[in-house]
């Protein structure tokens, strides 16, 4: 595939009907077309599914819900997608109604009001920051195993030790840097080097499916087996922590909302493609799990501490398995992409309402690539500096990409319920709303109070399974008591900032009332 240098909002069809709609609908929320509108529907799609990115986190996580659950760990798998496709759903009618960039913050404002839609854009932005980190670091993971000059300070590759953490560090901060540096390019050059990762991640999934699956040693009836947990007394409660693996991996697929400015017709595209992210990255990431524990050499302690990779490397052996290395290494550099891209939206479009510090700066637009710079660099250098916690303490660093889950999951309460209570009072009502192609708007019709309902039944729900103060998660090694509190304490941290940066007496630019259609 020849690349193609990012051209003008002219070149890019800014005259063609639909991109003009486009721009006039944006035009009624009080904004102006400033991002280049040049995403399709798969570029729409690989935001979301980029952001998941099932081979970077089944690939890092399969040995925590195998450790608590035993093999019957793969049914929290199909019970969280259906709990966040409740949340798909509802943010997919929202999306379709309000297509702005910065989704999160921007629907949770227009449903709950200013405090409460400027706080889940806050523990979004928060949350996303951490991610990009933590994905970034996986590469120490990855990379060392493929070549050992990769290993390029010390000689032990261990994510735990001095050296190990010190090199996750370095090409941590490399991949920032590079991801970083492809987001103020522009969004063309984004979406380019996204669609061929994504593709590249989907073929990778095909191929460790297939490689799973006609390896098999043990038939599909392994996922009723609770295996060493299920000896103990009380085998739900470790059913309820092994869930932990999934809620970690299925979140982000509303991602296509965050470049709803960048998409053709978004009121039509990105209800799709939110629902299609996640569904596409639940059936890939089941597969991969049930393919996994089929074929795994035993069910034993060796599954649970080496986890996907200990399955692929007897199935592949040394040459495809690093094959498939390289590819996980593609799709952690795509999530580390979408990631930072999505929070550079998202603190662009808080910024273009004046609620954040240095807004006029954040949400100045580069006239020629069509992209907030400003924002990225912030972003990267913030990355830059989490990694560092890491070389000083992995265990804290560990804990803080568990606890940013959380904030995302409390960022999503802040538009469901919110919407919840908007629907009560009989939103959606009006006119029936249309695409730029005059096609009815995604709605969920009878069925919104009950999908509604249940999605914020089950956000408050994992909130609490997420945050509860649990030693074998937050401090498995028992020399850090405090860290099982790290939920708590960090969400009310993240809450006592977000105070203090609040824009206190500030009228926000562009009000919103009690929403109607």
């Amino acid at each position: 595939m020849t690349a193609t240098a990012p051209t003008s909002p002219t070149d890019q069809g800014a005259g063609s009907p639909t991109i003009r709609q486009d721009a006039d609908d944006l035009s009624a929320f009080g904004y102006d077309q400033q991002l280049h509108r040049s995403l399709g529907k798969f570029a729409s799609f690989a935001a979301g599914f980029s952001f998941v990115s099932i081979l970077t986190t089944i690939f890092q996580l399969f040995g925590l819900g195998f450790g608590f659950g035993g093999p019957a760990f793969f049914w929290t798998w199909p019970i969280v997608y259906a709990g966040q496709f409740l949340v798909a759903l509802c943010f997919a009618e929202i999306a379709a109604r309000y297509p702005l960039s910065g989704a999160i913050y921007q629907w949770s404002r227009r449903m709950g009001g200013e405090v409460i839609g400027w706080f889940g854009g806050w523990f979004m932005m928060i949350a996303q920051i951490v991610t990009a980190s933590a994905a970034a670091i996986a590469l120490q993971v990855v990379l060392p195993s493929v070549w050992s000059g990769f290993q390029i300070i010390g000689d032990d590759p261990t994510l735990t030790t001095t050296s190990g953490a010190a090199n996750a560090v370095l090409l941590g901060s490399i991949l920032i840097v590079v991801v970083t540096a492809i987001n103020c390019v522009g969004v063309r050059w984004m979406s380019l080097v996204n669609n061929i990762g994504v593709t590249c991640e989907l073929v990778g999934v095909v191929a460790v499916v297939l490689a799973l699956f006609t390896h098999a040693r043990r038939g599909p009836g392994v996922v009723f087996d609770t295996g060493v947990p299920g000896e103990q007394p009380g085998y739900i409660w470790a059913f309820i922590v092994s869930g932990l693996m999934a809620a970690y991996v299925m979140v982000g697929f509303g991602s296509a909302g965050e470049l709803a400015e960048e998409t053709k017709n978004p009121r039509r595209v990105a209800p799709r493609t939110i629902r299609m992210a996640l569904t596409v990255s639940a059936i890939g990431g089941g597969l991969m799990l049930l393919g996994a524990l089929m074929a795994a050499p035993t069910l034993g302690e060796e599954l649970a501490v080496g986890g996907l990779p200990y399955v692929l490397d007897s199935v592949l052996g040394s040459f495809w398995g690093k094959v498939l290395l390289c590819d996980v290494a593609v799709a952690i550099f795509i999530c580390t992409l979408a990631i930072q891209t999505a929070c550079s939206r998202l603190m662009f479009s808080m910024a273009r309402d004046g609620r954040l510090p240095f807004s006029s700066t954040l949400s100045h637009v580069n006239s020629r690539t069509g992209t907030p710079i400003a924002p990225a660099i912030l972003i990267g250098v913030a990355c830059i500096a989490i990694l560092l916690v890491n070389v000083g303490n992995s265990a804290i660093f560990a804990t803080l990409a568990s606890v940013c889950i959380i904030l995302i999951y409390l960022a999503y309460l802040a538009v469901t319920a919110p919407m919840l209570y908007r629907r009560l009072q009989g939103w959606p009502k009006g006119t029936v709303a249309v695409d730029a192609e005059g096609r009815k708007l995604f709605g969920l019709g009878r069925f919104g109070i009950v999908v509604n309902a249940l999605a914020v039944i089950y956000g408050a729900l994992m909130v609490i399974n997420l945050a509860w103060p649990r030693a074998e998660v937050f401090d498995p090694a028992g020399e850090m008591p405090i860290l099982r509190w790290a939920g708590p304490i960090c969400i009310a941290v993240t809450v006592l900032v977000g105070i203090a940066c609040f824009p206190h007496g500030k009228t926000h630019p562009r009000p919103v009332g009690n929403p109607t259609a």
